[in-house]
């Protein structure tokens, strides 16, 4: 792979939403690369703090009812919204598979070095799965992921700060558009 090749594959990188999802398997040897990019991010004294837990099956059926639990528990009544329901179930329902992202901090380094490590094991995952032609999601639910212990246990000291919804998909993407780095990089030469 040469330069260009990568920042294609960076340029591509988008959200890609649960109901542009089909219903095609997303494979484990195809999982197997993606976390094994999201291996490689750097982390500060080596902590490698990501941890990724896949819900797939009767798992992600039990999330789509503890999202369902949360949701109600968390929403005066007045404001409950069957749109919203529907469209916290259509996010379950339509993911192949649904990644919790979670980080354990080891106290060796501020919290916000481990988070950073942990998105930029993340990007590399959402690179890969673009190079896969996989679409990805990042959805961070305050409510969702404060509690997430409720659903599943969690390792001492592990915390979760995103859910990342994964489906194959159908069709080309919209292009891209960055402002240009002319505004956003000064070189000094003093």
């Amino acid at each position: 792979m040469n330069a260009n090749d990568l920042l294609s594959i960076i340029k591509k990188r988008r959200s890609v939403f649960p109901q542009q999802y089909n219903q095609e398997e997303i494979t484990k040897d195809e999982l197997s690369q993606i976390f094994e990019a999201a291996n490689w991010a750097p982390s500060h004294k080596k902590t490698e703090p990501w941890r990724f837990i896949v819900l797939e099956g009767p798992s992600k059926d039990r999330f789509r009812e503890y999202v369902k639990r949360v949701y109600v528990q968390g929403t005066p009544p007045d404001q409950l919204s069957d749109r919203k329901m529907n469209a916290l179930i259509e996010k379950c329902d339509k993911s192949n598979k649904i990644v919790l992202i979670n980080f354990i901090n080891a106290e060796k380094n501020p919290e916000w070095e481990e988070l950073a490590a942990v998105s930029m094991a993340v990007q590399n995952m959402w690179l890969m799965a673009t190079a896969l032609n996989i679409g990805g999601y990042w959805s961070s639910p305050s409510n969702v992921i404060a509690n997430v212990d409720e659903f599943t246990p969690m390792q001492e000291g592990e915390k979760c700060v995103g859910v990342f919804y994964m489906g194959k998909y159908d069709g080309e993407l919209t292009e891209g558009v960055r402002q240009s780095t002319d505004d956003k990089v000064k070189f000094l030469d003093y």
